[in-house]
C-alpha cells in the first residue's frame, strides 16, 4: 500500500498537471473529438478513434488525481529533523565499494520521470530513516543485506 506523504513541491506539481490536464489538455481534446464526431462515419475515423481514447486516457488520470490529492498529507520540513535521515532529506550514502549514491526520499506519487528521487516506501528508505552522518545500515535486497555509510543528509529549503 501506498504512504500517503507528498513534499510540498510534489503536491504543487500533482495539482498542476491536474489544472492543465482539465482545464487546458481536456478542452482541446474534446475540440477534436467533437470535430472528428462531425465528419461522420466514426468507424474509419482515425482522429476521431485516436482522441477519444486520448481522452478517456485524460479522464482516467484527472479522476485519479481528484481522488489521490485529498488523501495526501503534506510533509513541510521541521527544524527538528537537521542531522537525521526523515521525508524529504537528500541523502548522500557510500558503500565499501567507494559507491556513491545521492538521493531525496519522497513519496510514492513522487518518483516517477525522476532518477534521483525514492520512494519512502522503499527498503532503502525504510533502512535510512532516523540515521544521522557517519551512521552504517544494513538494507535488504534481493542480492542479500548490502551495508551502506551516510555521508551527507541535506534538506532542501522551502
Amino acid at each position: 500500500m501506498k504512504t500517503n506523504l507528498i513534499t510540498p513541491e510534489g503536491y504543487r506539481k500533482l495539482q498542476q498537471e491536474h489544472d492543465h490536464l482539465w482545464h487546458e489538455k481536456r478542452p482541446e481534446i474534446t475540440k477534436i473529438v467533437s470535430w472528428a464526431a462531425s465528419l461522420g462515419d466514426r468507424s474509419e475515423n482515425a482522429d476521431y478513434t485516436f482522441n477519444k481514447r486520448v481522452l478517456r486516457q485524460i479522464d482516467r488520470r484527472v479522476r485519479y488525481l481528484r481522488k489521490r490529492l485529498p488523501d495526501l498529507k503534506i510533509i513541510e520540513y521541521s527544524s527538528q529533523q537537521t542531522g537525521k535521515v526523515f521525508f524529504g532529506a537528500w541523502v548522500e550514502i557510500e558503500n565499501d565499494e567507494q559507491q556513491c549514491k545521492k538521493f531525496r526520499i519522497v513519496g510514492p506519487d513522487e518518483i516517477y520521470e525522476r532518477h534521483d528521487y525514492i520512494s519512502i516506501d522503499s527498503p532503502m528508505a525504510r533502512a535510512l530513516l532516523g540515521k544521522q552522518v557517519d551512521d552504517d545500515f544494513v538494507v535488504q535486497t534481493p542480492q542479500g543485506e548490502k551495508v551502506w555509510f551516510v555521508n551527507k543528509i541535506d534538506y532542501p529549503s522551502s
